[in-house]
């Protein structure tokens, strides 16, 4: 048999050449087959790893040799210290997108049991990290995949969160006409020809990810349906991808919004614009 140690140097260089942390990829996957935390590794380094136990390490390593992602093999991602589950119906939430959920909860400080909407909410990420800050919030949610939805209501129970009502919807299409306080999404953005689908991503579902040409195309859907939808005085926040940071800000212009910003990641990178309605504004 082999130590937990060695398996997992072993892995380690195995994986460097599809992941940007082989260690990490390696420790997490062996913690999973193990039913311990990661910390287990480090404590033990040394105990034998069970035959069984290295065959079953084995055969999600070999998955993720194809570029599997992580997250999937494990069925779980954390988001906002939330456990979230996660299968091939869904996107999987990124860090970057924590800064949605940072800039939501800044805009409804001040408001006592906000109307939130969460447009194409996959995993449920974005509404549940809210709820999970503002029980007040009376949060909507919707996705146009029955798969996503699911996913979303049993993340939702398994984080003991019981104030976000899920609707099945394209957009606003089967919306009741309600005024929110705050619009939130994180739609698709990329191109479809981008050659990033055809890395590790190309696992994840292709209509959470690909939005036309341009990439463009939900994103201008939202805005031109969203502030029929908005209170005065209500923001939408949209995430989008890092080279289209003019491109929506514009968008929001056009259609009618003010105090309209770009905001960049922790990387640097242009990662959501905001914008207010003002029922004053006269659109032309």
């Amino acid at each position: 048999m082999t130590t937990i140690q060695a398996l997992l140097k072993q892995t380690s260089r195995q994986l460097a050449s599809v992941s940007e942390s082989p260690q990490l990829d390696a420790e997490l996957l062996l913690a999973h087959c193990l039913h311990k935390e990661r910390s287990y590794l480090y404590a033990w380094g040394e105990k034998q790893v069970e035959e069984s136990t290295q065959q079953a390490f084995k055969q999600l390593i070999k998955k993720r040799l194809t570029d599997y992602p992580v997250a999937y093999l494990l069925g779980y991602k954390e988001f906002w210290s939330l456990d979230l589950m996660v299968t091939e119906d869904v996107l999987i939430p990124r860090p970057e997108t924590e800064l949605v959920v940072e800039t939501a909860l800044e805009k409804i400080q001040s408001i006592s049991t906000p109307n939130i909407l969460d447009l194409g909410t996959g995993t449920g990420a974005i509404a549940l990290a809210i709820a999970s800050e503002r029980p007040d919030a009376l949060i909507t949610a919707s996705d146009y995949s029955e798969n996503a939805l699911a996913i979303a209501k049993k993340n939702a129970h398994q984080n003991q969160i019981n104030t976000v009502d899920f609707i099945p919807s394209d957009w606003f299409t089967n919306l009741p006409r309600t005024k929110f306080d705050l619009i939130v999404s994180n739609p698709p953005y990329i191109k479809s020809d981008d050659l990033h689908l055809q890395q590790g991503i190309r696992y994840e579902p292709l209509q959470a990810l690909a939005a036309g040409k341009t990439g463009l195309d939900d994103i201008i859907s939202i805005l031109d349906s969203a502030l029929a939808y908005m209170k005065n005085g209500a923001w939408i926040i949209i995430e989008h991808g890092y080279d289209q940071g003019k491109l929506v800000p514009m968008l929001m212009k056009n259609a009618g919004l003010q105090q309209i910003r770009c905001i960049q990641d922790y990387n640097e990178n242009d990662r959501l614009t905001m914008g207010k309605k003002y029922d004053n504004y006269v659109r032309y």
